[in-house]
């Protein structure tokens, strides 16, 4: 009885009007990355592996403080992902698996800037490998990538974006 009066709050909760819609996945597959766009027009966005690769592949090399070596890094470019979301300032909260959460400037989507990877070496990311998202930044290509604030952006077990438009 407890099970189907939540059930029918939750369901009662989402025919609110107001409440945002949540857009469907363009592609089969698992939802790996929820973004919510608050503002005049709220909306849910999900993604699969498949639609932030539609969005545009790029990959980049660098060392990590928490891998050993050189490792190469697929995924969309933040850059894109932000223009995909027609935001251009601002910031976005990240939000991991396990709660975390740590607020990215979008003054960070430039480009050869950071990526949301779904890919390291060639292969998806398990959760105990830091995936299946990774937002990691080309740390070898600019020394202003090597700092404490940067390292606590790159947040891994990414799930969640809220983004205010």
């Amino acid at each position: 009885m407890i099970r189907l009066s939540s059930l029918l709050f939750a369901l009662a909760l989402l025919m609110w009007p107001g409440a945002a819609p949540i857009a469907q996945a363009a592609s089969d597959g698992p939802v790996l990355l929820t973004v919510e766009i608050k503002g005049d027009d709220p909306q849910t966005l999900a993604f699969t592996r498949a639609d932030l690769a539609a969005l545009g592949e790029t990959s980049f090399e660098t060392e990590t403080i928490w891998t050993s070596g050189v490792q190469t890094f697929t995924g969309v470019s933040l850059q894109t992902l932000a223009a995909h979301l027609g935001v251009s300032e601002g910031v976005l909260e990240a939000r991991a698996i396990n709660d975390y959460m740590v607020e990215v400037p979008l003054a960070d989507a430039v480009e050869g800037g950071p990526i949301v990877a779904y890919l390291r070496n060639g292969q998806e990311m398990s959760v105990r490998s830091k995936g299946p998202l990774w937002l990691v930044y080309p740390y070898d290509s600019n020394p202003a990538y090597k700092s404490e604030a940067v390292y606590s952006r790159s947040i891994w077990q990414l799930e969640r974006i809220d983004v205010q438009r």
